[in-house]
């Protein structure tokens, strides 16, 4: 009877507050988890770094120096080698939360990284990011670790609402001597509003930074103080 008139009442039922609850467990351990994934993955990375160095030098001759045909190979592995750690590095920067402080940032370069970031999002959607950046615009903000958390919430929105092989547009600029970021979906799919957790997360987490939020439809933009 208590389902029947949450359900007719529109409230969420006991099943859908228990699998939110669930899924903030969940997710909630992720940080954790790539924090580790990051340490136990890079030692094995280090000591194939180490490993091709060590092999890179039985294989010189007596000219001192490895075969061409041989080197290309040992170029590619190092090059993969250090591709694995950057994408290691990255992921980590936008999920484990590491509170920063106080202080400026570089709005263009992080807008920048995450974009890299959730560029197989993007590919996977087959969206058109259209990205017009302004390079150096630094932003002041009163937890600059929580920047990252905030650009890839407005982008997951983004691209969540979009129809595949819609266009997204993303900028960062100066505007009447504030820092701007701002996301918009210009095809949203029939119906869609994207990931609700995005938009709440968003909601929240500027209302306690004193970040400028506007969001509505296809638009996200933040608003903060130019460093």
């Amino acid at each position: 009877m208590i389902n029947s008139m949450a359900a007719s009442s529109g409230a969420p039922s006991v099943r859908e507050g228990t699998d939110t609850v669930v899924d903030a467990a969940r997710y909630s351990t992720v940080p954790s988890l790539m924090d580790s994934l990051l340490h136990d993955v890079r030692n094995p990375l280090n000591a194939l770094s180490i490993h091709l160095e060590v092999l890179t030098e039985k294989l010189k001759g007596e000219a001192g120096v490895v075969p061409p045909s041989q080197e290309k190979n040992l170029k590619s592995m190092r090059e993969q080698i250090q591709r694995v750690d950057g994408i290691l590095r990255r992921f980590a920067e936008f999920i484990v939360s590491r509170p920063g402080g106080a202080g400026d940032t570089d709005l263009t370069e992080t807008v920048t990284r995450a974009l890299d970031v959730l560029s197989h999002e993007s590919r996977k959607n087959r969206l058109q990011v259209r990205s017009t950046l302004t390079p150096g615009v630094r932003a002041r903000l009163s937890d600059i670790g929580e920047l990252g958390f905030l650009v890839v919430q407005a982008l997951v929105r983004g691209y969540g609402r979009s129809a595949a092989g819609a266009e997204v547009t993303v900028g960062v600029r100066i505007e009447d001597a504030r820092a701007v970021f701002e996301v918009v979906d210009a095809d949203a799919s029939p119906g869609a509003d994207g990931p609700a957790e995005a938009s709440a997360a968003l909601e929240l987490r500027c209302a306690q930074l004193g970040v400028d939020l506007h969001l509505r439809g296809g638009t996200c933009r933040m608003t903060f103080p130019l460093a």
